[in-house]
């Protein structure tokens, strides 16, 4: 009977665990606090951070050769998810309000400056040049883009950036207001802007059509990421199929995001996670996104400056491509600084211009570093 209960302890995780392992199930376990009780991103953080306690007990064998995780990991490792994301975030977004301004398209690209900057200092820290493009996209605060880039040039890094760049995303909320509030002044954080023009429906229809020719015929590399954006766009604005925005919007949407974050977070196993050159792609990650958030919004400040004070520099932070909670955290903190303030659609601008600059970032470093 004692061999037998010998048997069968030594066949339990719990004889398995390691302290590194254990460490990951905390770590996980601290995310999911972060989702339930705080509310950051839960949609995000939740199936990341439970898909890291999977991948974390020991002898599950999810993550292992015919595991289920295994298999559903493809679709990432493969790059098929990312763009089906881009497809129903189009679906789900109104262009409208860059339409309205094109001006945030500047607030846009200026916060993509994040990434070249974490591009750069990823090569000053020894990586290869594919490796520090996948390192430095993380900066542009765009989950499926960095993916999409890492499963391209970089496979081996593949988990510590998908995971990286999730969790960022999933923290704009955190990371992202003390910045604002240290570049800001109270003055230039009041600042009510004017109501954007209406956007015909003809407008709305041929913007998706106009940007997929032009950034596809400029950078092909980065057809399936702007290519997915502008047809879900495309047939939400149409209105004349309904049903599959609606699938776009919902179901299809909420699959792809369980199951990504799920094998996003399942690649953060102790044995890769806890090691210097994964903390060291999260240290760049965090700085390439603290300082395409600050890039915003100092591009904002110049903006405030040139228009007589009429534009709101915080809705420069919402030029990382985070949609919608860069643009929501800029809703909030304009809020508390004036309760008045209503700065959700003219933050709308730049988020928007801020994904599709992270695409045409994507596109410009694959076309560098792709053999």
């Amino acid at each position: 009977m004692g061999q037998m209960l010998a048997q069968f302890w030594n066949a339990t995780g719990f004889a398995a665990m390691t302290y590194k392992e254990l460490i990951m199930i905390l770590i996980a376990c601290a995310f999911l606090y972060l989702a339930v009780k705080k509310g950051y991103e839960p949609y995000l953080l939740i199936p990341i951070s439970f898909g890291m306690l999977l991948a974390n007990l020991p002898s599950s064998g999810l993550m292992e050769e015919k595991g289920l995780l295994h298999y559903l990991y493809m679709g990432t490792k493969l790059g098929i998810y990312p763009p089906l994301i881009f497809l129903c975030i189009g679906a789900s977004t109104d262009f409208g309000p860059l339409i309205a301004n094109p001006k945030s398209i500047l607030l846009g690209a200026a916060a993509q400056f994040g990434i070249f900057f974490a591009f750069l200092g990823a090569i000053m820290l020894g990586f290869t040049g594919p490796q520090s493009a996948s390192i430095g996209i993380i900066g542009g605060a765009d989950g499926p883009t960095a993916i999409y880039l890492t499963s391209q040039l970089a496979k081996d890094l593949l988990g510590p950036i998908a995971l990286a760049a999730y969790s960022y995303m999933a923290l704009v909320p955190i990371i992202q207001p003390p910045i604002m509030k240290l570049l800001t002044t109270e003055k230039e954080r009041t600042v009510k802007m004017e109501q954007l023009r209406p956007v015909s429906k003809t407008e709305k229809i041929i913007f998706p059509v106009v940007v997929a020719i032009l950034t596809i015929l400029l950078l092909p590399s980065a057809a399936p990421l702007v290519g997915m954006l502008m047809f879900g766009n495309l047939i939400k604005e149409s209105e004349v199929v309904p049903k599959l925005v609606e699938t776009a919007q919902g179901p299809l949407m909420y699959i792809i995001t369980i199951v990504l974050g799920l094998t996003v977070g399942a690649t953060a196993n102790a044995d890769t996670f806890l090691t210097m050159q994964t903390l060291g792609i999260i240290a760049l990650g965090l700085m390439a996104f603290s300082v395409g958030t600050a890039s915003g919004v100092l591009f904002g400040k110049v903006m405030y400056r040139l228009t007589g004070g009429s534009i709101n520099p915080l809705i420069g932070a919402a030029g990382v491509s985070a949609v919608p909670m860069a643009a929501r955290v800029v809703q909030k903190e304009g809020a508390k600084a004036n309760p008045s303030n209503f700065l959700l659609m003219h933050a709308m601008g730049p988020n928007v211009a801020g994904v599709i600059g992270s695409a045409v970032a994507a596109g410009v470093l694959l076309n560098l570093f792709s053999i």
